[in-house]
């Protein structure tokens, strides 16, 4: 996934995408022991699988997003935002739906 996937970075995120052809689209958390402890980082997870969820993702992708630091600090409207731009750049999101807004 990291050597072929492609990348696409924000200020708060860092997204991985690997088409597959496969269903489902899988997708992959990371969130690095620097930024916080155990309950800081499972928060951010949290709040990243939830705005994956609201999103209408295409099948046959392989996708990990990485929290960089600004995503600690961040509400989760603001992480909602970013996931949906990437996705819409890296073209995995259904008919162009999902934009941030």
């Amino acid at each position: 996934m990291y050597r072929r996937g492609r990348p696409y970075r924000s200020d708060l995120l860092a997204l991985r995408a690997l088409r597959t052809g496969h269903e489902p689209s899988r997708f992959g958390f990371a969130v690095r022991q620097a930024l916080g402890n155990a309950v800081v980082r499972n928060r951010v997870k949290r709040r990243l699988r939830e705005a994956v969820r609201s999103l209408p993702v295409a099948a046959g992708w392989d996708l990990v997003l990485n929290a960089r630091a600004g995503a600690v600090e961040a509400e989760y409207h603001q992480l909602r935002a970013e996931v949906s731009k990437l996705m819409a750049r890296a073209g995995v999101l259904e008919d162009g739906k999902g934009t941030a807004g």
